[in-house]
């Protein structure tokens, strides 16, 4: 979801708009032309949860820090990347005097504190209230034992703020630059509950701003923000977005001319894999399957061990995704987190702790169905609607179907907003969704079967997992490491979640057009775009 994280679809792609492009070769290099793969729910920083709306968010605000044209850390709206003060736990910002937000207002301090202390205040339900989680008296605020204005955060005047950690964070500067956006305190104040849920209840201070999006439409376009404090570095004036669920609908836009940038996956990506405008690499995500604890047929360490040992993750990637994913070995994925002694990457660290195991399958299923004392049962996986959640979706319930005697495994994929939707009503069985990081460090991951997280939508209890991630917050070095990979092995042994696949993602861009970069954590900047 976040980013969903949580979905397939949730890959942060973005491709083509059947306006604006290819009318004629003035206008085509005027604009550029891209698709979303679903819907966003919001543009509103604090309640986004899913990767569509963060796709969007990451177009048209930006935080103290942002990242460059080649994805590495520069100062955003701050002046400059701070070392913190008071062993780790205070940091001083100084903002640009130029940094505005889209209607020509200054970007404050205050736009900070505004957007920090709404996130965390507990009326506002922010579903990733926890990426504040270490900052001073958030517990307090969030159990609604102190008010917002309490938090770590203060702003000393309009262009200098200081957050308070109560402990240090190694990974605070990727929260800094892809999780604390600013939100503009009028705009907040003058529209409520409204705030975000369409273009014109939304203020931008990033490189773009959003026009023509009512909340429920399929196309609107990011406009250059003038007030932007870099826009004269800014080439492409404006991008049209459409939505694009389907590969055929894509590729289609593409070929004919009407789309620059577009993802594709499965099949096309292994057909077309030496075509020269299809760029491919592995993206900071999971996809995983997880199971309803608060509906009895559901709660049951059996039935999470049957579905884990029956999947063939090889398999999976191989004959089902097709795009260059790769099987999940343990709960992190690969190239998120580096061992501090040797170097070595924690998923290959840790080692495969999801054999494939038919056998073993078989025997957890009729321990589940000895429990249950249901020789017949029905499960209803929910997926997305896009493409490859289908796919999943499918082959999962042929292996469970062909290997379990008695069940049957119904599909339901609908669109991604009503997917979340359900997700937080706790309306499901089983669930196939996942998470995207924008930091790289396991706890993101191993933090998402912590009771206390938001999007712990099973409401499983592993109290051994909460022991130690707790205890890994209170550790640096190599003590912190071993504790995450303590909690890495837990949450497998537990299955808390069934982690199935790191996915990759496959984009086709048009050859003319240049500086579109992508990287494990991040999808490609628009503001670094323009015409060959």
């Amino acid at each position: 979801m976040k980013h969903k994280g949580l979905t397939l679809s949730m890959i942060l792609l973005l491709g083509g708009l059947l306006s604006a492009c290819g009318s004629s070769a003035a206008s085509h290099h005027q604009s550029l032309s891209v698709t979303l793969p679903d819907e966003p729910a919001t543009v509103d920083p604090n309640t986004s949860y899913d990767t569509n709306s963060g796709s969007v968010i990451q177009q048209t605000y930006e935080g103290l820090y942002t990242y460059d044209k080649n994805n590495r850390l520069v100062p955003g709206v701050a002046t400059k990347i701070v070392k913190p003060t008071n062993g780790g736990k205070t940091y001083t910002f100084h903002l640009k005097k130029n940094a505005k937000w889209s209607n020509g207002q200054p970007v404050t301090a205050q736009d900070f504190v505004t957007s920090f202390t709404r996130t965390v205040n507990p009326k506002t339900k922010a579903q990733f209230a926890s990426v504040y989680s270490a900052f001073k008296n958030f517990s307090a605020v969030q159990a609604g034992k102190m008010a917002p204005n309490k938090l770590g955060v203060k702003a000393l005047n309009s262009k200098t703020l200081q957050i308070t950690l109560s402990r240090p964070v190694p990974y605070f500067n990727g929260l800094v630059a892809n999780q604390y956006l600013p939100i503009n305190t009028q705009a907040v104040k003058k529209y409520g509950k409204q705030f975000g849920t369409n273009s014109k209840t939304a203020v931008y201070n990033g490189p773009y701003k959003l026009v023509g999006w009512t909340g429920s439409n399929s196309a609107w376009k990011y406009v250059k923000n003038p007030y932007y404090w870099n826009n004269h570095n800014v080439k492409i004036p404006t991008v049209n977005v459409t939505l694009a669920k389907d590969q055929n609908t894509s590729v289609n836009l593409f070929k004919g001319g009407k789309v620059d940038v577009t993802s594709v996956t499965g099949q096309y990506v292994k057909q077309n894999k030496n075509d020269s405008q299809l760029h491919t690499h592995l993206i900071g995500r999971e996809n995983y399957l997880y199971f309803n604890s608060q509906k009895s047929a559901t709660n049951s360490l059996d039935l999470r061990q049957a579905m884990s040992a029956v999947i063939d993750r090889k398999e999976l990637v191989t004959n089902v995704l097709q795009d260059g994913s790769k099987p999940m070995l343990n709960a992190v994925p690969q190239g998120d987190q580096k061992n501090p002694a040797t170097g070595q990457d924690m998923a290959q660290d840790v080692g495969n702790l999801l054999p494939y195991n038919v056998n073993k399958a078989k025997q957890y299923w009729q321990a589940y169905q000895k429990a249950t004392g249901k020789k017949k049962v029905t499960l209803n996986l929910l997926t997305d609607d896009t493409d490859q959640d289908k796919h999943v979706g499918e082959y999962i319930q042929a292996a469970a179907e062909k290997a379990f005697n008695g069940l049957k495994v119904t599909v339901t994929s609908i669109p991604h907003a009503q997917h979340v939707a359900r997700d937080f009503a706790g309306n499901f069985e089983m669930n196939l969704t996942g998470w995207s990081t924008n930091w790289l460090d396991s706890s993101d991951f191993l933090g998402l079967s912590q009771l206390s997280n938001q999007v712990n939508f099973t409401h499983l209890r592993d109290n051994k997992l909460d022991t130690l991630m707790n205890e890994s917050n209170q550790l640096s070095g190599q003590d912190r490491y071993q504790k995450l990979v303590a909690a890495d092995k837990q949450l497998v042994a537990n299955k808390d979640l069934v982690p199935l696949y790191q996915p990759a993602q496959a984009n086709l861009v048009n050859k003319k057009v240049g500086g579109l970069k992508y990287s494990l954590l991040h999808d490609a900047q628009y503001q670094y775009a323009y015409w060959k």
